[in-house]
């Protein structure tokens, strides 16, 4: 595993760094800060955890 750059909707939100067998999510971005230090298995898992923090964030100020 190596690090890499985590984008969503074309703009860098943080960078996913190995973590024993994990990837530690490291939030760059303060819209995802509430998912800095969590750790996923593949960055595809990190790419849903902010799809729906983002999601949630957006029903709970409509």
């Amino acid at each position: 595993m190596q690090r890499q750059v985590i984008e969503f909707g074309g703009l860098p939100v943080g960078i996913a760094v190995p973590d024993g067998e994990r990837l530690r999510f490291i939030a760059v971005k303060f819209h995802v800060i509430a998912l800095d230090d969590r750790r996923f298995r593949n960055a595809a898992e990190i790419m849903t955890a902010i799809r729906r923090h983002l999601q949630a964030e957006q029903a709970a100020a409509a």
